[in-house]
């Protein structure tokens, strides 16, 4: 007999929200985590004056209704992000010239969602090759969707299936903002508001190493120590989901579909100052650049913080990841004060997080699709097997990639549970 009914594996937004449900639904859960935290891809870090900024997943809009539920239900704090005034350009454009671009980034982005994945014409193609037959937009408006696509995917164009991406932003569905609010007392304390729920069914620093599926329960070797359950969710990135070893092998179709994603590559910055001076300059602190490709800046002030926030994605990312982070906070303040002004080159706090091949995620926001013939790996994944269950933000019906994508992701996983359970 199975020692629990479900054990969740991964204590980030997908696992507690999955093991928060079953709980609801009276059944016997435990969650183990590998890192020493909750969050998964949503942490934080205090500053020496003791304010807390997140580090990982940080914001939300409106549109992302389970996320805004979930912070309401445990008292979070929303911060509508500053955007009043100019955003600037680097290299510097006027504000006109910088919004006749994003439109046209924009028409392109919609040109790719409505594409028909089932013409022929389109198969095995990247979305760096596609981006290369759309010959009829200016190379402003192409140069600056590569862009787009190394800063939100966090990869090279030419690395990311096309079949991959086209089905990734359809479920992308705001209308607002994707940067219109945060939580003031951080998205990582509302991870841990969520993990209160669970008690001592969550153990942090207990890595799941391998998995056997039996013919009435499932083992979970924690480090040695086995615990067993009539269903397992594997609430992990697919990256890191296929370093569990699991036995019997999985069906091939399961072992192709976990092998077709790579990491995304993600760096944050956290960078602290004494007032908000681009705001006296008519700026709005959003800073979009061109060259270098997959860097972007926002104002991230709140309360005593003033502070700009700036991610650096896919290629850059992997390359700054093997320099000094010294190096790389001396590049982004000169960046900064070259698009805001020379008091952005005199910060008072710098915090980096770098999640290039970070240790138990390999990667942010979310892992990619890049193998060219996986155009159903998330479905088989989603499909699993009667008694283990894959479930992530990459996964999501909607917005993946996302903290909402992953909430939802285990609304999803918990609901697919019980099914199999009735």
């Amino acid at each position: 007999m199975a020692d629990h009914d479900v054990i969740v594996i991964g204590a980030g937004f997908t696992g507690l929200t999955a093991a928060i449900d079953l709980i609801g639904a009276g059944l016997d859960v435990i969650v183990v985590e590998a890192r020493n935290r909750v969050g998964g891809r949503v942490e934080s870090q205090y500053l020496p004056n003791g304010i807390r900024i997140d580090t990982g997943g940080q914001f939300l809009c409106r549109d992302m209704t389970n996320l805004m539920e979930t912070a309401r239900r445990h008292g979070a704090r929303t911060v509508l992000s500053y955007v009043d005034g100019e955003q600037s350009y680097r290299p510097a454009l006027s504000p006109g010239q910088g919004e006749t671009i994003w439109n046209g980034v924009e028409r392109l982005r919609e040109r790719m969602r409505s594409l028909d994945l089932t013409d022929p014409a389109l198969a095995r193609l990247t979305v760096g090759e596609w981006i290369d037959r759309q010959t009829d937009m200016p190379s402003d408006v192409t140069g600056s969707f590569r862009r787009l696509v190394k800063g939100l995917w966090c990869r090279a164009p030419e690395e990311v299936a096309l079949a991959y991406l086209v089905s990734n932003d359809r479920r992308i569905t705001n209308i607002y903002p994707e940067l219109e609010m945060f939580l003031g007392g951080t998205m990582h304390a509302l991870a841990e508001k969520l993990a209160e729920n669970l008690g001592d069914r969550l153990r942090l620093s207990a890595p799941a190493t391998s998995i056997t599926i039996m013919q009435d329960k499932v083992e979970v070797d924690i480090e040695g120590r086995a615990l067993t359950a009539s269903h397992v969710i594997i609430a992990v990135p697919p990256v890191m989901a296929r370093r569990i070893e699991i036995s019997p092998p999985l069906p091939a179709p399961l072992n192709r579909a976990l092998a077709a994603w790579e990491p995304g590559c993600a760096i944050k910055l956290q960078i602290g100052y004494e007032t908000p001076f681009w705001r006296d300059k008519g700026l709005n602190g959003s800073v979009m650049w061109s060259d270098p490709q997959g860097i972007y800046a926002c104002d991230a002030s709140h309360d005593d913080y003033f502070g700009i926030v700036v991610f650096l994605g896919g290629p850059l990312a992997s390359e700054w990841h093997k320099r000094p982070q010294s190096e790389l906070a001396g590049f982004v303040t000169a960046e900064l004060a070259a698009a805001i002004g020379d008091q952005a080159g005199e910060p008072i706090s710098i915090c980096i997080r770098d999640w290039v091949n970070d240790a138990w995620s390999d990667g942010a926001y979310s892992d990619v699709i890049t193998d060219l013939d996986a155009t159903d790996a998330e479905a088989i994944l989603l499909e699993g097997l009667p008694r283990l269950r894959f479930a992530c933000s990459e996964l999501s019906p909607s917005f993946p990639g996302y903290i909402e994508g992953a909430i939802v992701a285990g609304k999803q996983a918990a609901h697919a549970v019980l099914q199999d359970r009735a």
